[in-house]
């Protein structure tokens, strides 16, 4: 009798507190919508390879909402450079800027100090990266190098020389990674080892900052090859001629073409525009509360995606034995 009596009563109460629960997450969400005020005007953000892509729409974004941009380029002569300069207002400046140099990251730094606004260096943007694709065999150890030289350690480099002015704002240090820092598919071998490596000297900041006030943010796009062009543009010729003759007899060319063929139609299935890499990167420069991560996938990918890192080795990497590519490479290569 009291079971039953227990029963009615909590049944009784579930619309209440269904409705509760609802109240109560309609007041998060407008608490932290009042977190989203801009806290940038006046305010100056460098931002790292401004030359094209995820970069260059930042730093027009940031400069018609009232910041002081530092936009470091590659090539500030070039067209993506000169554009912003035309586009631009007179709080927008350019930057020769190639980070993997320290004697042009340290002249950048000059520069930046030299032209502070009395608000300082709020935040630094490492967006500037470059991506290739091809399996570890067909790389060279310099590869590898090139790679973790411009994405990991030219953030680092970066970040490194601009820390005290960022931290003496409290401000923000924002890192563009990728899906592919913690998603080890075929053909990525070099682009995910530069990214891993970024996303730990992220963690690492992160924990070290939070005592200064200053937050950092992990931005995770995933295919955005057609939004940008960071993809190297290559043929199945250029890798089959990379290949010694031994590689040669183990990948024949024709699998080489087909991987090809397959990497650029799976990079014309993406994102057609930047957009939601460059507000995820305006949230975490102007909220309140930014986010630790921005995972930028479609709504499906995104529950593929959240759920895979905590998938068991054997599970993580049995996911790709559903690829029809994956299928074709064991045929080809195995059943010689």
């Amino acid at each position: 009798m009291n079971l039953l009596l227990f029963l009615v009563q909590f049944i009784s109460t579930v619309p209440i507190t269904a409705v509760l629960v609802f109240v109560l997450l309609k007041l998060v969400a407008r608490f932290r919508r009042s977190g989203e005020a801009g806290l940038g005007l006046g305010r100056a953000v460098l931002v790292t390879g401004c030359d094209s892509g995820f970069g260059h729409r930042l730093a027009g974004a940031l400069d018609r909402g009232g910041f002081v941009v530092f936009a470091g380029c590659l090539s500030p002569d070039g067209d993506g450079a000169q554009s912003l300069v035309r586009d631009g207002s007179g709080n927008l400046k350019v930057l020769q800027l190639d980070v993997t140099k320290e004697e042009e990251v340290q002249q950048a730094r000059k520069t930046v100090q030299e032209n502070l606004p009395e608000e300082g260096l709020w935040a630094v943007v490492n967006n500037a990266g470059i991506s290739d694709w091809a399996e570890i065999e067909w790389s060279s150890l310099e590869d590898f190098r090139h790679m973790a030289d411009v994405n990991l350690f030219g953030s680092i480099r970066t970040t490194i020389a601009f820390l005290p002015l960022v931290r003496a704002a409290k401000g923000r240090v924002v890192f563009v990674s990728s899906i592919f820092a913690f998603f080890h598919c075929l053909n990525m071998g070099a682009y995910s080892v530069s990214k891993r490596g970024l996303e730990a000297f992220a963690d690492c900041l992160r924990v070290e900052m939070a005592s200064f006030g200053v937050k950092v943010s992990i931005i995770q796009p995933g295919n955005f090859a057609g939004a940008t062009n960071i993809l190297k543009t290559k043929t199945a010729s250029d890798i089959w001629a990379k290949l010694d003759d031994d590689r040669k007899v183990v990948f024949n060319r024709r699998y080489v073409e087909l991987a090809n063929d397959y990497f650029k139609s799976t990079c014309k299935t993406g994102f057609k525009t930047a957009e939601p890499v460059v507000t995820a990167m305006l949230h975490a420069l102007t909220s309140t509360r930014p986010k630790s991560r921005y995972l930028l996938v479609s709504a499906l990918d995104k529950v593929f995606f959240k759920l895979y890192p905590l998938l068991p080795t054997v599970f993580a990497d049995s996911v790709f034995s559903f690829s029809s590519m994956y299928k074709t490479r064991k045929q080809m290569l195995f059943n010689q």
